[in-house]
């Protein structure tokens, strides 16, 4: 690095190693306390410097992007060629390269583009990013497709691995089993599987859906679950013939063995949250809705903004429970205390909460809640139409309380049915109050009535879609396809018909559901395909457009999050929260999209993440061919309880 007349200059094949300086020019001493990264923009994209002098009364920027292709945002506005942004973390000016340099002072860091988006940072709608970081620090069976062989020698290794606890009672806690791929077709998990392994201590595998669990004998026991344990409120334990429990727990039900398992140690998962956020950066990420959080949850963004570790904004959904969703008063007050509790906190924002409505539809689950059955795999309809997990009536109480008070409900629906209840408990509300701008959102919305797609529009409901589910594969075709229909399947993920109706729609990734792959996300709300497919999956009736597929990941987002005041668009005033991408994403092939780089990413005008630094080796290395290195794609996880799925490092369903 050369440095000329004040400019910073970077030359190829040099970087630099002073990362508190950059920070100096980039930010006012206000924002000293923002997470900062490595060194410097790689030489790849590297700053010229200029000599020119800010005319008088015009404001030096701190940082000069040109040769870009900005996107501000703004519908109708036409591509910028560059963005300046302010010492105080805000955008000053986007216009011509010619118009913007002239914003570029003797210290301004000018850097060339060559043509790649900056854009909006994406705003996730719908993540779990405590339990991403928590789900690394126990073993993974990797969403593999094993015979029982395969699983034994592969449990055998993690119970040899001191990492993973001792004999003769450590809890080996396995995540990502497949319940639809893993065992060959026709198994069905049984404890007698793993009683055959050489352990006496007790072993639960989590399904990547959320909804199984798969314990052995030893663990059964520990729960004191027998043939005469009775089911749990919303749960199922499966039992063979003679009803004695096979050790395959559904939704609720985990919980009996959940609650046994000892907590993960704090700092641990704070550290571990930290690297999951930096990888988030890396992929461009500026703001998260943790989708269902608590107390727990809490401390650990915290902790992470206490120790200048929390790079992204957070809004955290804070989720009550089925005693809470029937005593709404009750609710309400748990809701407020904790909001004054964490009123504080740098960057997480309380004004949400979370409810399920359902679970899920795939098999063998099937607890989402349908208008029609389910089928029996083989074309007939059963007596089953899923389940609900709450009261419509208490429900639409909870909305009239909750709206009252300010509160956004962000509702799990999975089913048309449980869609439709969401629906009618909003528009109570709306009834009851008038439009008070609380923005509910209805998230998942795998199915929904036709007749229902206009109401949300009507109600201001946002609809919060993870749409990187919308292509062929296991799940969808041979979970869903036997079990509701032909018909019902065209209809799956309807992100268009939705927007052709009104409704805004909201981007979000369900993380750790699958592994966070941002952009590949993005796509597959374009073609209904993906990276990692077996096809389309009817992209002629519910694919929608390249603007309209960032739109929901950056401006849509942003509402739904009420964050729109400061951020959202890269227009004068607003928080500087961009990104800067190796390509114009707006003109590459489509399935380009899925491998796109981030080069820089900015929160308040920081540099949260820059390429160059380990973790955006490990971002490319995800994404540079995301169609290779499996032969399917890995299962979704936890749509459900997706906070909930990791419950072994804290009790499972209650306040800590």
């Amino acid at each position: 690095m050369v440095r000329g007349d004040g400019n910073r200059v970077f030359t190829m094949g040099h970087m630099s190693h002073d990362p508190l300086s950059r920070r100096r020019i980039l930010v006012s001493a206000g924002a000293a306390g923002a997470v900062g990264v490595a060194a410097s923009l790689v030489p790849q994209f590297a700053t010229a410097a200029t000599t020119r002098s800010v005319p008088a009364g015009r404001q030096s920027a701190a940082l000069v992007i040109h040769n870009a292709r900005v996107l501000t945002g703004m519908r109708g506005e036409r591509v910028r060629e560059a963005i300046a942004v302010g010492r105080n973390g805000k955008v000053l000016a986007t216009g011509s390269s010619r118009d913007v340099r002239r914003y570029a002072g003797r210290d301004t860091e000018v850097v060339d583009a060559r043509q790649g988006t900056v854009m909006s940072g994406i705003v996730d709608g719908h993540a779990h990013p405590v339990a991403a970081g928590a789900a690394t620090l126990n073993p993974s069976l990797g969403y593999l497709e094993l015979t029982i062989p395969q699983l034994q020698e592969l449990l055998r290794g993690f119970l040899a691995d001191p990492a993973y606890g001792s004999e003769p009672d450590g809890w080996l806690v396995v995540a990502d089993w497949d319940p639809v791929g893993l065992l060959p077709v026709g198994t069905v998990a049984h404890h007698r599987f793993l009683d055959a392994l050489p352990t006496r201590r007790p072993i639960m595998i989590t399904a990547t859906d959320g909804h199984n669990s798969w314990v052995n004998r030893r663990a059964l026991e520990l729960a004191g679950i027998t043939a005469t344990t009775p089911d749990p409120p919303g749960g199922e334990i499966e039992r063979d013939a003679d009803g004695a429990p096979t050790g395959l727990l559904k939704e609720e039900a985990q919980g009996l063995v959940h609650s046994l398992v000892p907590d993960l140690p704090f700092t641990r998962v704070v550290e571990a949250t930290a690297h999951a956020l930096a990888g988030a950066a890396a992929q461009g990420i500026t703001a998260f809705l943790d989708a269902s959080a608590d107390e727990w949850h809490l401390d650990v963004y915290t902790e992470l903004a206490r120790t200048g570790k929390l790079p992204q904004r957070v809004a955290a959904a804070l989720r009550l429970d089925a005693h809470e969703i029937r005593e709404p008063e009750e609710g309400l007050r748990w809701l407020e205390a904790t909001r004054r509790r964490y009123k504080e906190v740098d960057r997480l924002d309380l004004r949400t909460t979370k409810v399920f409505v359902d679970g899920v539809m795939e098999y063998p689950a099937r607890t989402a809640a349908l208008l029609d059955p389910y089928l029996d795999g083989h074309g007939n309809p059963t007596q089953h139409r899923g389940q609900l997990q709450l009261d419509p009536a208490d429900f639409a109480r909870l909305a009239v309380l909750l709206d009252r008070k300010g509160w956004q409900i962000h509702a799990h629906a999975i089913g048309d049915r449980a869609t439709r209840i969401a629906l009618d408990g909003y528009e109570t509300a709306l009834r009851t109050h008038g439009r008070r701008g609380n923005r509910h959102t209805i998230t998942h919305l795998q199915l929904v009535h036709p007749t229902d797609l206009r109401r949300f529009a009507q109600l201001d409901v946002i609809a919060s879609m993870q749409l990187q589910w919308a292509m062929r594969d296991t799940w969808t075709m041979d979970a869903l396809l036997p079990y509701i229909g032909p018909d019902r399947h065209r209809r799956l993920y309807p992100a268009r018909s939705l927007e052709r109706h009104g409704a805004l729609l909201a981007g979000g990734s369900d993380w750790p559901i699958d592994p966070l792959e941002t952009w590949n996300q993005i796509r597959t709300a374009i073609d209904r395909e993906g990276a990692h497919s077996d096809g389309p999956l009817h992209p002629e009736m519910e694919a929608i457009n390249r603007a309209s597929a960032l739109r929901m990941h950056t401006t849509g987002a942003t509402w739904q999050l009420r964050m729109d005041r400061h951020m959202g668009t890269l227009t004068p005033g607003r928080a500087a929260d961009l990104v800067l991408l190796d390509r114009d994403v707006t003109r590459v092939p489509v399935p380009e999209i899925s491998s796109t780089q981030v080069r820089l990413t900015l929160v308040d005008g920081v540099p949260v993440h820059e390429e160059g630094t380990a973790t955006a080796r490990a971002a490319r290395a995800r994404t540079e061919n995301p169609a290779t290195g499996a032969a399917r794609r890995p299962a979704r996880a936890n749509r459900h309880q997706a906070c909930e799925a990791h419950h072994h490092q804290r009790p499972w369903g209650g306040r800590p």
